[in-house]
């Protein structure tokens, strides 16, 4: 039996290929690389350049590989962007992510695991959300991710498909191996700008908001390494094939660093000084947003790598690889 991975070639995705291939899983790659890149995928896999929504596609996928399981990647991510292209984002999260699960449906898909996020919480305060939370995301990427969550339970309720949702949190770091990592040169993620400013690669970083009602008036997340994570969705999956029934989880450490924080962390971990500047709030972006991680721990999964100096020290050093590499394909 094969999974299927969607948005393997981008971050995340590339990530839980490679924890897959490890574990000696037949694994195929959908992805149409508008984001990702071919080079990032583990060689030991199969990648098929092709669209989520490709219902032709995604049906012969499933028959030709015996697809058991489809854990789906494939997204656009950026919250203030959604805010500017809302129907971007319902089109990429919600409505390709229908097509996608009606195509798993007519398939026999088994198992579905879908990358959600915390955004679905909303504004919420200083303390830890639990999976039980209010859902009132104040984004339209949180809106469609929410959508696809209800979607993927309405079906799973008619039909014989189980499924696992991981709301994620903040995502950083790099395969300890430097085998992959945030790759895309426009990225917004907090960690990957600063590493990048303390490179060189750009001459200043903004922070957006300083007035919010947080210890040091910046933003706090809760920042989870990506192999963290993606060990999450493996126990997930586990759980799932031995019979046990759908479930939604945080993927998170249940603590929080604001976003002057993370600088001064970059700042210790490179020894690089480099120019912040402060400027007006972000659309979408609540003050805190801190997991309440208890549930997904149930399943044994044990974090490996929460520190964040060791996180930063990860994403600095793909970055530097990223430096060097000038487009050479990656050697594993």
């Amino acid at each position: 039996m094969g999974i299927l991975v969607t948005g393997g070639a981008g971050y995340i995705g590339s990530h839980m290929v490679l924890h897959l291939a490890d574990a000696g899983e037949r694994v195929i790659v959908l992805d149409n690389l508008t984001t990702g890149f071919d080079w990032l995928v583990d060689h030991r896999v199969k990648l098929v350049e092709g669209d989520i929504a490709d219902a032709d596609l995604v049906g012969r996928l499933i028959a030709e590989h015996e697809i058991e399981a489809v854990i789906h990647f494939a997204g656009s991510i950026v919250v203030p962007e959604s805010v500017e292209n809302p129907l971007k984002y319902y089109r990429n999260n919600t409505s390709k992510t229908r097509d996608l699960i009606e195509a798993c449906v007519a398939g026999g898909v088994r198992h579905f695991i879908f990358s959600s996020t915390a955004a679905v919480y909303g504004m919420v305060g200083l303390e830890p959300v639990g999976e039980e939370g209010a859902l009132n995301p104040v984004s339209p990427y949180g809106r469609s991710k929410l959508m696809s969550e209800w979607m993927l339970a309405d079906v799973a309720a008619a039909h014989k498909m189980t499924y696992g949702v991981l709301r994620y949190f903040n995502v950083a770091g790099a395969d300890p191996q430097m085998r992959a990592g945030q790759s895309t040169a426009g990225a917004t993620h907090l960690i990957k700008v600063a590493v990048q400013t303390a490179l060189g690669h750009r001459d200043k970083m903004s922070v957006f908001g300083d007035d919010y009602a947080t210890p040091d008036g910046t933003c706090v997340r809760d920042y989870i390494h990506v192999s963290d994570l993606v060990s999450a969705h493996g126990l997930l999956l586990d759980h799932l094939r031995k019979g046990g029934e759908s479930l939604t989880v945080n993927c998170g450490y249940g603590r929080g660093f604001s976003v002057d924080e993370v600088i001064s962390t970059v700042k210790a971990v490179t020894g690089i000084d480099f120019i912040v500047e402060h400027g007006p709030r972000r659309a979408g972006d609540p003050a805190s947003i801190v997991a309440s991680a208890d549930r997904i721990r149930v399943l044994g999964w044990q974090p490996r790598h929460d520190d964040l100096a060791g996180i930063v020290d990860m994403a600095y050093r793909w970055e530097k690889y990223l430096d060097t590499r000038n487009d050479r394909p990656a050697i594993f």
